[in-house]
């Protein structure tokens, strides 16, 4: 069974720094594109940044503040943010396509990282 499981949100003021880590693991084939959603209160979820294997794309909110990285020898994807300010506080969902051993290609999500930033 695969699962993603995310780390390294918590609280911090504006102007400060976070770095978002998510692992897959069990029976994987091949990840191709992995990201970063987040939903705010009373908000839909939006994607924040993604990358596959020959580029990276973020949403303007963040562009310049936030960098998305993946190492794929440990099927991980990290979201470095700076500067962040009270929008960016959301709960933050990695996701990834990922195409277990003997199935179909298919999205996962992580349960979901708390980020607080306070002014």
């Amino acid at each position: 069974q695969v699962q993603l499981v995310e780390s390294g949100g918590g609280l911090v003021e504006s102007g400060g720094s976070l770095r978002l880590s998510c692992a897959a693991s069990g029976s994987i084939l091949g990840i191709f594109a992995m990201g970063w959603y987040r939903q705010a209160p009373g908000k839909e979820r939006e994607l924040v940044a993604v990358i596959t294997s020959s580029s990276t794309s973020y949403a303007d909110s963040v562009k310049g503040r936030f960098s998305i990285s993946r190492d794929n020898a440990k099927n991980t994807v990290s979201l470095q943010m700076n500067s962040l300010k009270p929008e960016d506080t959301a709960v933050y969902y990695c996701n990834a396509e990922i195409q277990p051993y003997g199935g179909v290609t298919i999205n996962y999500w992580g349960q979901g990282t708390r980020v607080t930033v306070s002014s």
